[in-house]
């Protein structure tokens, strides 16, 4: 059986509360989570409009960067002395209190710098492919935009204007 055909609205609003509703109203309709793209000049959580949270590899990206910081750590302060021992009267070869100072750092810089990197992987930063951008949320609003089966067209910007949109409109390229 063929695919049917689909469309691309976007629904523009005032409020995260209608469009909270909107985007339950669409799940109603029977359209899953990835034929709907939220967009929002504020940072809004997904589970305030019912969606999944962000799945996102930043915390494992960012154990691995203290792992091998650590490892670094433990090669500086107790490998260099193994590998190059300089006896000083007195010292010790293997400083323990220094070493663990040492591995500290190493592993909070490793943490550090996977995290940051791993946040750039993960955002998929730097996109080279085109973005939906919608002028309006810069001036606060909203921007639901979804695919739907085209033979239901005038059903879903009924339910979005019901669930308080300020405009519904096929979405279009426009020139920024």
């Amino acid at each position: 059986m063929p695919e049917p055909t689909t469309s691309t609205l976007l629904a523009v609003f005032e409020d995260v509360d209608p469009a909270a509703n909107a985007v339950e109203k669409l799940h109603e309709l029977g359209l899953t989570d990835d034929r709907i793209n939220v967009i929002s000049g504020i940072p809004i959580q997904g589970r305030v409009l019912g969606r999944p949270g962000a799945l996102t590899n930043v915390p494992r990206i960012g154990f691995l960067g203290a792992a091998l910081g650590m490892a670094l750590g433990i090669f500086l302060a107790y490998g260099t002395p193994y590998l190059y021992p300089l006896p000083v009267g007195g010292q010790p070869i293997f400083p323990v209190p220094m070493g663990w100072i040492v591995t500290f750092e190493m592993t909070m810089l490793g943490l550090m710098g996977f995290s940051f990197l791993g946040l750039f992987v993960d955002s998929g930063f730097p996109a080279y492919t085109p973005m939906q951008y919608v002028p309006e949320i810069s001036d606060g609003r909203i921007a639901i935009l979804f695919s739907y089966p085209t033979e239901d067209q005038q059903k879903f910007i009924d339910a979005m204007k019901n669930a308080g949109a300020e405009s519904v409109a096929p979405a279009e390229a426009r020139h920024l």
